[in-house]
């Protein structure tokens, strides 16, 4: 049995070796901790912030002590057990949430510690699995399911796999793992487990909620997105890649020419001298100050691809290394990635900078603002900032915090880090690969990464970009027409095009992207096939026309929502039972969502197809944009879907009229 002990709130618990920590953190909201061994500590690295005031309350009952923070009590029993409900805990017994099983005697414990040197343990936790509870969020994978119920995540940063270990429970909760290391999370049907390969200790936040109350107190513990800049809510045009400045200058023209809206232009990888010297080559880009200058005439934003990347033989390299501002290696010569790099006829092992080290991260920004700042260029692509290393073995890299696999998943929020405080916040959008939880608070943009040019994929997006809606990702953005395989000259492809493009206008932000076929080149000097709106032939140039006119249409709604997300957490994607939590069939659904609370739309992603199959949520009338036709909800529709329409439609009482 274990020893308890209370002040102001916060409840302390000793058995054995083991300490556990449970405080409140937030309104209906708790953070638990623990170790062996030690004192828990707070200057760990991990996602939340500094909780508001709490009014909670602390019971002592037979058997154990229960603390109570507004709709959520935690239990602890005697013997160390962990238990949630939701409401005041009542003699009648309130809904549990979520709970550590009862062991047999002779079983492992629940909480496991493996020793692995130096004060680290590898941990696993295990809680009861509920059957039918659904689970959302974990950031961005590429399985293709809303419901991560049965799956096994891991917990680790890829080009299209984001780790954001938060989850959004049916049963009323929300759970975020605060652990920035290496692992995984299975949610299996007779357990959930969460497991962190190397950890001083363990650490989670709980809450409890609907799915909306849910992401309202997620964003308070972890931070909001900032507005999002006006300029960013139009259409991006990029490609892989334009390679000079005239090049740049020609295509910004061509949209004018042409009548059609262009927001960002964005400039893509090797424009620079070396990987490691932020700065344009001046052979291609002679005077970026007066391409901007051109550009922001046409009311153009330039945005450019930052690599964290640093070439040895750059002139950067020796005093970075010399001052520990690289990531390191446990083993092995301190090279992290074989890249490619302009006026390379092979490959170079590049090392990373340290985006946990607070002094790297003032460096790098030092010298962006000398390469491009200078320029007035103010719009970042923070490209392969998991790190992407090769092999892959975090366990191997030395940060300024820690070894990879006790602190690896953060640096992409913290590489954010850097560009958001040097850039004063203000206005600053950071298109990023990765991110991890608290990247949103940073102005980050995430990506869903080089996907394939498929309708598999597209189908994939969508699942994708509602669970990182859930992860508190109210910014992402997908490659329109997926990022490799497609060819320009193939009807299939430009009909995939044609129906991504429907999903990109209906996305939080429209980005056109891709490494187009045939494609030339490899390395520093691939550039792929051209990648703009009137490059596709007819018909397709004349509906993507169209549908760039739409977004610039709803582009005051667009700023609307993301105005709603930066107030209250909200995404701007929403599954469907996120409007409509009474509604089961809304639970099920991961090829349709909702556009803010007003547009329900459901993206075609089969070949061929001219008819989908749409729900529409119970508890509301709904409107088919395209007609005006009114359906009640609660019910299926074989709804129409023309090549040049994709189905949406408007929830009954919107401010918003039908399309023209």
């Amino acid at each position: 049995m274990g020893v308890f002990s209370q002040d102001d709130g916060v409840l302390r618990w000793r058995g054995g070796q083991e300490t556990v920590l449970v405080e409140p953190w937030g309104a209906n909201s708790l953070r638990v901790r623990g170790t062996v061994g030690s004192e828990i500590r707070d200057d760990l690295p991990g996602a939340l912030l500094a909780p508001g005031p709490a009014q909670a309350s602390v019971v002592r009952h037979e058997g154990g002590t229960r603390l109570t923070n507004g709709a959520i009590t935690a239990e602890l029993s005697d013997d160390g057990r962990l238990r949630f409900l939701s409401g005041a805990a009542r003699p009648d017994g309130a809904a549990e949430l979520l709970a550590e099983p009862v062991p047999h005697f002779s079983a492992p414990p629940v909480r496991r510690y493996l020793p692995v040197g130096g004060g680290a343990h590898r941990f696993e936790m295990t809680f009861e699995a509920a059957d039918g509870e659904r689970f959302y969020g974990l950031g961005q994978h590429q399985h293709g399911k809303l419901d991560n119920k049965g799956a096994v995540v891991e917990l680790v940063q890829r080009n299209t796999e984001v780790s954001i270990p938060f989850v959004v429970s049916s049963r009323g909760y929300g759970f975020l793992w605060n652990h920035p290391g290496i692992g995984r999370v299975e949610l299996g049907t007779t357990a959930t487990r969460w497991v962190s390969e190397q950890t001083r200790q363990w650490d989670y936040w709980i809450t409890a909620g609907e799915p909306q109350q849910v992401l309202r107190n997620y964003a308070e513990a972890t931070g909001k997105p900032p507005m999002l800049p006006e300029w960013a809510s139009g259409f991006w045009q990029c490609k892989l890649r334009y390679r000079t400045q005239d090049e740049v200058l020609s295509v910004a023209r061509e949209f004018k020419r042409r009548n059609l809206p262009l927001s960002v232009l964005v400039i893509d990888y090797f424009h620079w001298s070396k990987l490691g010297e932020w700065g344009f080559h001046p052979d291609d880009w002679p005077d970026p100050g007066a391409m901007v200058s051109e550009l922001e005439s046409m009311g153009i934003t330039t945005m450019v691809s930052i690599w964290p990347t640093v070439n040895p033989t750059s002139r950067n390299h020796a005093e970075m290394a010399e001052r520990g501002l690289l990531i390191g290696t446990e083993q092995g010569i301190g090279g992290q990635l074989m890249s490619f790099d302009r006026d390379l006829d092979g490959l170079v092992p590049m090392a990373y900078y340290d985006a946990t080290n607070p002094e790297a991260r003032a460096f790098i920004w030092e010298k962006v603002s000398e390469g491009y700042g200078r320029h007035g260029i103010r719009a970042w692509w923070l490209d392969g900032c998991e790190p992407e290393t090769r092999p892959e073995s975090p366990g191997n890299l030395r940060y300024h915090l820690g070894n990879g696999l006790e602190v690896g998943n953060i640096y992409p929020m913290l590489n954010a880090r850097a560009f958001w405080e040097g850039d004063g916040g203000e206005n600053t959008v950071l298109l990023s690969r990765s991110a991890w939880a608290g990247s949103q608070r940073y102005g980050t943009l995430v990506w869903s990464g080089d996907v394939p040019s498929t309708f598999d994929s597209l189908r994939r997006q969508i699942t994708a970009g509602l669970n990182m809606a859930m992860s508190g990702m109210a910014w992402w953005t997908t490659d329109i027409g997926g990022f490799y395989g497609g060819n320009v000259t193939d009807p299939a492809f430009r009909e995939l095009l044609i129906r991504w493009f429907q999903f990109g206008v209906f996305s939080p932000v429209c980005r056109l992207h891709g490494n187009r076929e045939p494609v030339t080149g490899v390395g520093a000097d691939a550039t792929g096939a051209p990648n703009e709106p009137w490059t596709f032939g007819e018909p397709a140039g004349k509906i993507l026309r169209e549908w760039l006119t739409l977004r610039e249409e709803l582009r005051p709604y667009v700023m609307s929502v993301m105005r709603e997300a930066h107030e209250t957490g909200l995404p701007v994607l929403r599954p469907l039972f996120l409007e409509f939590p009474a509604d089961d069939t809304c639970w099920q659904i991961g090829d349709q969502y909702l556009f803010g609370s007003d547009y329900l739309v459901a993206p075609v992603t089969e070949l061929g197809a001219r008819r989908r199959r749409v729900y529409l949520p119970a508890g509301t009338r709904w409107l088919d944009a395209w007609t005006g036709d009114e359906h009640a909800g609660g019910q299926w529709i074989d709804a129409p879907a023309p090549l040049e329409q994709m189905p949406v439609y408007l929830r009954a009482g919107s401010r918003h009229g039908r399309f023209v």
